[in-house]
């Protein structure tokens, strides 16, 4: 069984993922996601941060991406999509491919990564805008059993409290 990849790795991948995405946003859709990842990991020297992660997460983020707006508008009802800044946007995509495809990352870890990373890179309020947002996009996720998490730390109290 493959180790772990220790959670400063992750935050570095996170980032990068971030990175890789927004550029794929600004060079519209034409763009192919790994040459895109590719260009940002060698020509801008970001060996240091290249991982299976990072390439994972760009490529299951950016596929599903039409999905990840459609849940994003249910909870933004009162908001254009395209009025959300653009990273908040992203950050909020890259938690949705980690509840959804990423069986082995608590829902919880999801969260507080993107609640740092839209601290980092985005405005004054996106910490607590994209945690409100998450919180019940997971809520109504679980209650629609699309969450699929087991194994130790995965589990969520109302699951333990029932074993």
């Amino acid at each position: 069984m493959q180790s772990p990849i220790p959670a400063k790795s992750r935050r570095a991948a996170r980032e990068l993922a971030l990175q890789v995405l927004y550029a794929l946003e600004l060079g519209g859709a034409k763009s192919d996601p790994l040459d895109v990842y590719r260009r940002v990991v060698y020509d801008f020297g970001r060996e240091d941060a290249d991982s299976p992660f990072a390439r994972e997460l760009v490529s299951k983020t950016y596929q599903h991406r039409k999905e990840f707006d459609e849940l994003i508008a249910t909870k933004s009802a009162n908001w254009d999509l395209d009025r959300i800044a653009l990273l908040d946007r992203l950050i909020l995509r890259m938690a949705l491919c980690e509840f959804l495809y990423f069986e082995d990352i608590p829902p919880k870890v999801s969260i507080d990564e993107a609640i740092e990373i839209a601290k980092k890179y985005s405005t004054e309020k996106s910490g607590q805008f994209v945690n409100g947002l998450l919180d019940s996009l997971l809520a109504d996720l679980k209650a629609a059993g699309r969450i699929q998490k087991s194994g130790r730390g995965l589990l969520d109290e109302t699951l333990r409290s029932t074993e």
